[in-house]
């Protein structure tokens, strides 16, 4: 009888071989065949580099359902689920594949590392990244193998867990790894996470993790405070570690190189390929995004000209927008530096160098997360109107960096654009926070800066805090008043879905998968939408 596995139960075939893993670039699926088990602080290393390279996954998916990122002229997608939004169990996959191939080699860290006085620094670390998945999964798909669904060859046909079970067990998991990296961070008896450099995310700090570990509780708290799950967000907000959170940008650098395909994957994807050839020609920015800097809503001048090639406030740039040029002659639309292919050079912005680090989770968001906090009586960090505008700040402090330079801004550079913004939009309680006359308002003040932020960053992100606030408001059917595709064929008042069904891997594999017939992509909801 032959036997099959679904995806979430292929067991990681590891690779030895990273004993010299200096600085250069990690690949998790070099040589499968070459070994059966590896060690920690080998695997750590890859994982994250191939984090850095699954990122792309969602930040495609984000980009374009988010409304950052709109289909190029002479470049048909007539028809594709890319912009009808008729989901079916093949379309974006990827988001659920991806996260899958990376939970099995988390898995294998945890599942060797377990008991091990040793590894203890890698177990805590693995729970976090554990938990920094399954929240991706959940907030798409809803109900994921979650108790069973990293066991393996164990178990080929794993159960389903409820999505605020899953929830749940992912704030007690971060909790766990916390108390773990805090009983060993000093300890001359375990394994530093800084040997064979095998943390290319913090350089081996472990305050680091746990303040990141933090702001992952903090993103699931946040999501889930109304609905089933209040009572227990409530208490849960009381529980973070006295680290506090992270306020830096969180990057990965395994170590990028120009001149191989080893070079960032955003860079690859929206810049040019390691040889020079242009690419992303089938996007452009949607006319939605920009009007959040041209005037037509806000009016953005610091950071849309870190933002957008050629961009003048109050005017559409050559080339872009579906202007009749060819949407990337000269270069691509969210490259502001000079030159072309080889001859591009390190600049600011979103693509700012071929061996930029990758960011995973911006300093900006955790900031908008502790003013909603702020705003909703949670004793954590700051006030509302504080943190709202350090969220402001540090998104301009990220855009403002140059290659792959990690050194913020001066503070009175950052001070100097904040009241810049402020005078140009001197009505809008979107950006004067203090104009907010009701406690709406001032959660529409904090998503719809949330939603700038993110804008080209982390659009996964984006959506999913459009589903749970409906903020920024869309409305009609005109490019400056919805993100909506003209051509979606969604019934929902505001023509986009809220979910994606699993993928036909799972329904052809696995009999535990919920039914594709009791699922909507158009009304199924994951337990937090509110909207």
């Amino acid at each position: 009888m032959k036997k099959y596995l679904s995806i979430t139960s292929i067991f990681l075939v590891l690779i030895l071989g990273f004993s010299g893993c200096k600085k250069g670039y990690l690949d998790i699926n070099e040589n499968p065949n070459s070994a059966t088990s590896s060690t920690p602080q080998l695997v750590l290393p890859a994982l994250l580099n191939n984090m850095s390279s699954n990122y792309i996954t969602y930040f495609n998916y984000g980009g374009r359902i988010a409304g950052y990122i709109a289909n190029g002229g002479g470049f048909s997608f007539v028809g594709s689920t890319t912009i009808t939004y008729n989901f079916d169990s093949g379309a974006n996959t990827g988001l659920f594949t991806a996260a899958f191939s990376d939970l099995r080699s988390i898995q294998y860290i945890i599942n060797t590392s377990t008991g091990v006085q040793q590894y203890a620094l890698y177990n805590g670390v693995a729970r976090i990244l554990k938990s920094y998945y399954y929240q991706l999964l959940v907030d798409e798909y809803g109900n994921v193998p979650y108790s069973e669904g990293l066991t393996g060859a164990d178990n080929l046909t794993p159960r389903y867990d409820n999505q605020t079970d899953v929830y749940q067990a992912l704030v007690k998991e971060i909790d766990a790894a916390i108390t773990i990296l805090k009983a060993n961070a000093a300890s001359s008896t375990v394994t530093k996470l800084t040997v064979n450099n095998a943390d290319i995310m913090f350089g081996g700090n472990v305050t680091k993790w746990i303040q990141f570990a933090n702001n992952i509780k903090l993103r699931i708290l946040t999501r889930a405070q109304t609905g089933p799950l209040a009572s227990f967000v409530n208490t849960a907000f009381g529980t973070f570690s006295s680290e506090g959170f992270l306020l830096d940008d969180v990057v990965i650098q395994p170590g990028y190189v120009s001149t191989s395909a080893r070079q960032n994957p955003i860079w690859d994807a929206y810049q040019s390929s390691y040889t020079g050839t242009t690419t992303g020609n089938s996007y452009i920015p949607s006319t939605w995004m920009y009007s959040f800097y041209n005037g037509a809503k806000l009016n953005d001048a610091g950071r849309g000209a870190l933002t957008y090639r050629l961009f003048a406030a109050g005017t559409t740039p050559r080339g872009q927008l579906g202007a009749p040029n060819n949407p990337n002659s000269g270069a691509p639309n969210w490259y502001v530096g000079t030159g072309v292919g080889l001859a591009s050079t390190e600049a600011k912005g979103l693509i700012k160098s071929r061996v930029m680090g990758q960011l995973i989770f911006p300093a900006s968001e955790t900031y908008f997360m502790l003013a909603e906090a702020a705003l909703n009586g949670r004793p954590l960090a700051g006030s509302a109107l504080e943190n709202f505008e350090n969220g402001i700040k540090a998104s301009y402090n990220y855009l403002n960096k140059t290659g792959a330079s990690t050194a913020s801004s001066d503070a009175s550079v950052l001070t100097t654009y904040l009241n810049t913004y402020k005078t140009a939009n001197a009505t809008s309680f979107l950006v004067n926070y203090s104009l907010a006359a009701t406690d709406a308002q001032r959660l529409e003040a904090i998503i719809t800066q949330k939603y700038i932020a993110l804008n080209f960053i982390d659009g996964y992100e984006a959506w999913q805090e459009y589903k749970r606030t409906g903020y920024p408001r869309v409305s009609g059917t005109a490019a400056t008043t919805t993100f909506a595709s003209t051509e979606s064929v969604a019934p929902t008042a505001d023509r986009l879905p809220v979910r994606n069904l699993y993928p036909t891997s799972e329904y052809n594999l696995n009999p535990n998968v919920p039914a594709a017939s009791t699922i909507s992509i158009w009304t199924s909801k994951i337990f937090w939408d509110n909207n």
